[in-house]
């Protein structure tokens, strides 16, 4: 858990999630998984084509991925309200 923090840090809010559902939290990870996926593939498109510039949708894909699933798995209601752009109670 410490050593997503860095992640962590950034989406999490102490604000409690007006709107917040389970399923925000499972869609999430699903997406996470198939951004992961998706640099898998672009992967070996990369290493296929042979050119250094097909890494760049690798790196943005994976990123985007991991940070998803991270804050899925282990950030709190209030940082996957966050990340899906939910405003929480006043």
């Amino acid at each position: 858990m410490k050593l997503f923090w860095p992640i962590l840090k950034f989406f999490e809010t102490d604000e409690v999630p007006a709107n917040y559902k389970k399923s925000h939290r499972v869609a999430l990870n699903i997406l996470g998984g198939l951004f992961l996926f998706l640099a898998c593939v672009s992967a070996i498109a990369a290493v296929v084509s042979g050119q250094l510039a097909a890494l760049i949708p690798v790196v943005v894909f994976f990123c985007v991925g991991f940070v998803a699933v991270v804050v899925g798995v282990f950030g709190s209601k209030g940082a996957v309200s966050k990340i899906w752009g939910t405003k929480g109670s006043k």
